[in-house]
């Protein structure tokens, strides 16, 4: 094991690139990791729909499966991309990013033997789903950062290509669970189909404890007075302005709870973290110059840096409303389409991987070669950009094939093959993109951490579409919806495509005047 000393991380960042420099050896072990890991969670996440909508959720009217299937689906997505804000926290203030994700891993495992186990116990297979999120969720932020942990500045200008590949097998993982899981769903039932993915996690932390001697360990960072947390309290302290905006937000947060009875815990509880985090940062950035003289001018350029990204963060969260309904919302579509008696609904999602994996070495050996050889600059930001815009352009498509199945015109699945490719090309864009991203961008002591707020962009993609979900429920809105000529589902597609172009255009002319980070460590 080699650990790096924390005066070294501080030290000024002066040394060059080394051209010839390789990618370090112990990244075979983590790559290796995540592609079991991968497996584990799609496999199961990818059945988890259909799984609800035939077997668990009978007891509910027929009618009724669907929305229910939806809503246990995306509050489980909401689960396993909060709880990277703990593991994050964890790992950067007591146990380290490898312990981290060796025990939480631990806690992912007992998760997928509760699901092969209580397959027809609600409560028990709901306990799975939690500890599931929380092992799932709490290693996700480490894993991205113990990859970045192992460059420094003579090879960082590999860690793009590392993290293009961590990105590549995450999808190869994801693809062969996405076509092989509903085959045993079907033929041996849900204890095998939710039993193989709990053995691939199994080997997955094996591999991960393999390569305990050859990573390079970043120590947590000791208590700091001039931590996020310690400048952020100081600033708010300031002035009236920053307290006022505090307290607004500890007040929406009080009434986020109110909603319970209406919209759940869950959203409720997402709802208010959105609030606190959003009027607390506001009052941050208003009067951050005032903790100056009381904290040292770098720690405050840090937090100011850390708000500018969350900022960013907040701009993807539309993004991923749309991309994690490929699981839930364009299956229940796919159910209404002809295809072969041996295909099943839930296999289409195959086709998002395999598409990964064509198109992250195509846009790196031939689009972006050829944009630069006109003239343009294919900057991360600039990526991300389309990348939302894309997966606008992937729920145009879905709602026109909607529209043609609300007119009872049946046609083949096939054609779903068009959104997913728009959906996918903007998925490399956006989350290839964003890992490598989020890593550079964060300060030394707060690299799990702004993961962790990278990861919390997907919970609250998913808080959208709970609330919407919701919102479809009022009669007002039932009755509008009617005038409008689409179907409720149509609708609802057009409107996520809508949400998603107006999140490109702010996060484009945000992006504009955004200083680009380099916080790798030094060698």
């Amino acid at each position: 094991m080699k650990e790096v000393p924390m005066n070294e991380l501080a030290a000024a960042q002066g040394r060059l690139p080394d051209p010839n420099a390789r990618i370090p050896r112990q990244i075979s072990y983590i790559i290796g990791n995540e592609g079991c890991e991968r497996f584990s969670f799609y496999g199961m996440r990818n059945i988890l729909t259909v799984f609800l909508v035939s077997s668990l959720l009978m007891y509910l009217p027929e009618g009724d499966r669907s929305r229910a299937a939806k809503d246990v689906f995306h509050t489980f997505v909401i689960g396993v991309y909060f709880f990277p804000l703990l593991g994050g926290w964890l790992a950067d203030r007591f146990f380290g990013k490898y312990n981290t994700i060796f025990w939480l891993s631990l806690v992912y495992c007992a998760g997928h033997a509760c699901l092969a186990v209580f397959e027809d116990n609600r409560a028990g297979f709901y306990t799975g789903l939690a500890l599931i999120a929380f092992g799932s969720g709490g290693i996700k932020p480490c894993v991205s950062a113990f990859v970045g942990d192992q460059f420094d500045q003579s090879n960082k200008h590999r860690a793009k290509v590392v993290f293009d590949a961590f990105y590549w097998i995450i999808n190869f993982g994801s693809f062969f669970a996405s076509l092989l899981m509903p085959i045993f769903l079907r033929s041996y039932g849900a204890s095998v189909a939710f039993g193989i993915p709990g053995a691939l996690m199994f080997i997955a932390t094996v591999i991960l404890w393999a390569g305990r001697k050859q990573y390079v360990m970043v120590p947590p960072a000791p208590p700091n007075p001039h931590s996020f947390l310690n400048v952020s309290r100081t600033a708010i302290a300031a002035g009236t302005p920053g307290r006022v905006l505090a307290i607004i937000g500890v007040v929406a947060a009080v009434g986020a709870f109110l909603l319970i009875p209406k919209f759940g815990f869950v959203i409720a509880a997402c709802l208010a973290l959105v609030a606190v985090i959003g009027f607390g940062g506001a009052g941050v950035w208003m009067q951050l110059d005032g903790a100056r003289g009381k904290h040292p001018d770098d720690a405050i350029n840090g937090v100011r840096a850390v708000l500018r990204v969350l900022v960013l963060f907040a701009l993807v969260t539309p993004f991923w409303s749309l991309f994690d309904q490929k699981a839930s919302t364009w299956v229940l579509q796919a159910d209404a389409m002809t295809k072969p008696t041996w295909f099943q609904s839930s296999q289409m999602q195959a086709l998002n991987p395999l598409l990964v994996m064509i198109l992250i070495p195509f846009n790196n050996l031939v689009l972006y070669p050829a944009l630069g050889r006109l003239g343009f600059e294919v900057t991360a930001l600039r990526r991300m950009t389309a990348g939302i815009a894309f997966s606008g352009l992937s729920w145009i498509a879905v709602g026109v094939m909607q529209v043609v199945l609300d007119g009872g015109t049946p046609f083949t699945i096939t054609w779903q093959v068009l959104p997913y490719a728009l959906l996918t090309f903007g998925e490399v864009l956006v989350s290839a993109t964003g890992l490598e991203f989020a890593y550079s961008q964060a300060p030394p002591a707060m690299k799990g951490v702004l993961m962790a707020f990278w990861s919390l962009s997907v919970t609250i993609g998913n808080l959208w579409v709970l609330v919407v979900n919701a919102g479809v429920q009022n009669a007002a809105v039932i009755e509008f919806i009617k005038s409008s000529g689409f179907g409720l589902t149509a609708f609802q597609m057009f409107f996520f495509a809508a949400f998603a172009f107006a999140a490109a255009l702010a996060f484009g002319l945000v992006a504009r005047t955004y200083p680009v980070a380099d916080h790798y460590r030094s060698a």
